[in-house]
């Protein structure tokens, strides 16, 4: 019997000292693998707060651009083409102001635009879209510097100015309307989401701005036509 407590008790202290050295370490294991799972998880709930939040800046993004490139910057063309049938009066000095107000707010709203995309997208340059909008940015200051530098009319660089000036300002409506689509084509490839519905509203908006821009010297045409008809149907030959 002795002998055999003898040879039961190194076993038994062999089992006790495994006890004693690796339950702490299988312990420490499966705590560090629980932690790395809620690593893992608060990982993954991190992205998905980092892309709604890269969401939602890259649609007020979008909403900017399209305030400043495809409502305001129209608007102001259409506004200033508008004054050129008034002589003077009051409804000249309207247009005049509503062309001046749209284009100064959509120079800060695009500034607002491209400063946010500055500081949260990564701007590689290696698109269309982000090529044409750092050179859109350029052309807006330097249109505002030409607005600002206006010559009196009669002066010697007025032709000369309101050449560069319409130039600059057809330049960065034709850019920015095209900016718009691949913007829209950009949002598309990152989120896969359609943009169907918002293209056919942009394209409706901008061929109605298209058509009251074209149709306004050909509706003072068909008005002088009616006075001229009414003129000849009166006035004996």
């Amino acid at each position: 019997m002795q002998v055999l407590v003898g040879k039961l008790f190194p076993f038994t202290m062999f089992i006790c000292l495994m006890n004693i050295i690796v339950l702490p370490l299988v312990s420490s294991s499966s705590q560090q693998h629980v932690k790395s799972i809620d690593s893992i998880a608060d990982k993954k709930d991190s992205i998905h707060k980092v892309s709604h939040k890269l969401m939602f800046e890259i649609r007020l993004h979008g909403f900017l651009l399209w305030a400043s490139m495809g409502f305001l910057m129209p608007l102001g063309i259409l506004a200033i083409r508008m004054s050129n049938r008034q002589e003077c009066g009051t409804r000249l000095k309207i247009l005049f102001y509503v062309h001046v107000v749209s284009q100064i707010l959509s120079l800060l709203i695009s500034t607002a635009g491209a400063v946010m995309s500055v500081k949260n997208f990564n701007n590689s340059f290696n698109n269309h879209h982000q090529r044409l909008g750092l050179a859109l940015y350029g052309i807006i200051w330097l249109q505002a510097l030409t607005g600002v530098l206006r010559p009196c009319r009669g002066s010697k660089g007025r032709s000369g100015w309101f050449f560069a000036h319409r130039l600059l300002g057809t330049a960065i409506s034709i850019l920015g309307i095209i900016n718009i689509y691949t913007g829209l084509r950009a949002y598309h490839e990152k989120t896969s989401r359609s943009i169907k519905p918002w293209t056919i509203v942009l394209t409706a908006e901008i061929s109605l701005i298209a058509f009251v821009y074209l149709f306004q010297d050909k509706w003072l045409y068909i008005q002088k036509q009616g006075l001229i008809l009414g003129d000849e149907s009166v006035t004996p030959k």
